[in-house]
């Protein structure tokens, strides 16, 4: 009777122990992600200067455009939570597509080599950005089910596990194509 009882109790520590250590690993593999976000969306804001400078003298009357993007990467230097680097992210995404819509009717930008090896530095980047957004949204999603499924939301609630927020679009107009217009 007493080694049921035993086993019992040692059996349900065990679970404890998995499930507290299932837990941590799944949080700290949503941290990961968020850093390779992270050191993806730094690299963007590292090419920016050098796209801005390249731009600079094609683009006179988008002065506001570049403008707004070098604010934007001034204001993400100092953001300090993941939800404000996602909406300074999100407000930096559509001023980066305008750059790149509007560079399209200037011919000489285009040829620009120096403006095209950046443009492909910033493409491949903006894949990466993709890429890393992706995984840590599994990442969260499977951590979140983590919390929220029986009997692991007892250990999660137990040892106070919160819910990890998704990367989400928040902006509407970084949901729309880019429209140029120079009729104006």
């Amino acid at each position: 009777m007493w080694i049921a009882i035993v086993a019992v109790v040692v059996i349900i520590i065990l679970w404890v122990i998995m499930s507290y250590n299932g837990l941590i690993r799944r949080k700290l593999k949503t941290e990961n992600a968020w850093g390779q976000i992270d050191v993806q969306l730094q690299r963007r804001f590292d090419l920016i200067p050098n796209l801005v400078n390249s731009v600079k003298g094609y683009m006179e009357h988008e002065k506001d455009v570049l403008t707004k993007v070098t604010e934007l990467r001034t204001a993400w230097a100092g953001a300090h939570s993941i939800g404000e680097k996602v909406e300074l992210d999100n407000q930096l995404t559509g001023a980066l597509k305008t750059i790149m819509a509007v560079s399209e009717n200037y011919p000489d930008l285009k040829a620009n080599q120096n403006f095209s090896e950046l443009q492909e530095e910033l493409r491949n980047t903006e894949n990466k950005i993709s890429y890393s957004r992706q995984f840590y949204n599994d990442s969260v999603t499977m951590y979140n089910t983590a919390l929220s499924v029986f009997p692991t939301n007892i250990i999660a609630s137990m040892f106070g596990f919160k819910p990890q927020t998704l990367f989400v679009v928040t902006d509407n107009e970084a949901r729309n194509n880019v429209k140029v217009d120079f009729g104006k």
